[in-house]
């Protein structure tokens, strides 16, 4: 268990508003987590401190080789004003995954738990409490070596900070368009697709630019060889009704492994309805369009939970899914999630953890 130093902010930063419009991930609370890595000592120095700017070198190393990873979570305040987290376990797994491919020293999956329980106890009064509303918890690991040569790092910072953020889309449920991009790739099988690092978003910056400007929220990703099998969207992995059948594209080492797809798989089982993780090409995507057999689309991910997707373009075809609106199981989906992560309903799988 980290021995973790606590120093309380002496000028407390004004809080939102009941009722006022947060947007996503534009304000921070108060304080932070951190903690140093130096090679030979291990983790140490576990702190929470007021959230500041940092000091780091011009040449610290994650500047320059992008060695660092992230992660995304939420806190939610229900009924009986608990804090709640939601299988902070599983993005403490997954940062790990992301560790390991970029070089940087795993952090104990109890310690990273601990780490963001704490920072959000600290703050627990900046969760807010409007519906669609959550504390989003944005982990991450940066190298920070004053060393211009490419190789691993000998230290970095763990750190771990606080938005309070309303629902990722303005739009909320409404169903939204996607861009099946057509022209750049993101990642391949052997790279940094399954890790949640920056380089990966950064990848995908161009396409998203191209999308936005045609009208579409986001963009869905192909295979970087064939250039003709579904991945994931670039916040969101991917899920379609087919013939009834809930089908997403397998996890295949450049697809980031979701918390919120795992969630709905396991979900979707326990409803009886039959769950496919496999290929999907664009090509089946059309054809199941244009024959009715695609009944409904929808992104899963920490930021939206649940997005319907009302619109798929690829090249010269536009898709249009379940008339635009959004679909039953998409619903039926958002509703339970957020369910259990309010404490609204319950927690069959025991997911949820009450600070």
């Amino acid at each position: 268990m980290l021995d973790i130093k606590v120093t309380r902010t002496t000028a407390p930063k004004e809080k939102p508003k009941k009722g006022e419009k947060l947007g996503f991930g534009h304000i921070f609370t108060d304080h932070m987590f951190v903690m140093n890595y130096t090679e030979g000592k291990g983790w140490h120095d576990a702190r929470i401190v007021p959230y500041g700017d940092l000091s780091l070198a011009p040449s610290s190393m994650v500047f320059h080789y992008g060695q660092e990873m992230f992660e995304g979570l939420k806190a939610y305040k229900d009924a009986d004003g608990n804090a709640r987290l939601f299988r902070p376990d599983m993005n403490a797994k997954r940062a790990n995954e992301s560790n390991k491919r970029l070089c940087i020293p795993e952090i104990p999956e109890e310690d990273f738990v601990q780490a963001v329980s704490e920072v959000v106890k600290i703050d627990k009064d900046w969760i807010p409490e409007e519906e669609g509303t959550s504390l989003y918890i944005r982990p991450f690991v940066i190298a920070t070596d004053s060393f211009l040569g490419v190789a691993p790092s000998k230290t970095y910072l763990f750190i771990v900070i606080l938005s309070p953020s309303g629902a990722y889309y303005e739009s909320g449920l409404a169903p939204v368009g996607i861009w099946i991009e057509d022209e750049y790739v993101r990642a391949v099988k052997g790279g940094m697709g399954f890790a949640k690092t920056g380089g990966n978003y950064a990848a995908s910056l161009i396409a998203q630019v191209k999308a936005h400007d045609d009208g579409y929220s986001q963009v869905l990703w192909l295979d970087g060889v064939e250039r003709k099998y579904i991945e994931e969207v670039g916040a969101m992995n991917i899920f379609f009704k087919i013939d009834g059948k809930i089908v997403t594209p397998m996890l295949n080492g450049s697809i980031l492994p979701g918390i919120t797809r795992n969630s709905v798989i396991q979900i979707c089982k326990s409803w009886g309805l039959e769950v496919e993780e496999r290929r999907i090409s664009v090509d089946e995507l059309i054809a199941a369009q244009k024959e009715g057999r695609l009944e409904e689309c929808f992104g899963t991910g920490t930021a939206a939970v649940i997005s319907p997707v009302g619109k798929l373009r690829y090249e010269n075809d536009v898709m249009v899914i379940n008339g635009g609106e959004i679909g039953e199981i998409s619903q039926k989906l958002y509703d339970t999630i957020t369910g259990i992560q309010w404490g609204k309903c319950k927690d069959e799988f025991n997911w949820s953890i009450v600070l």
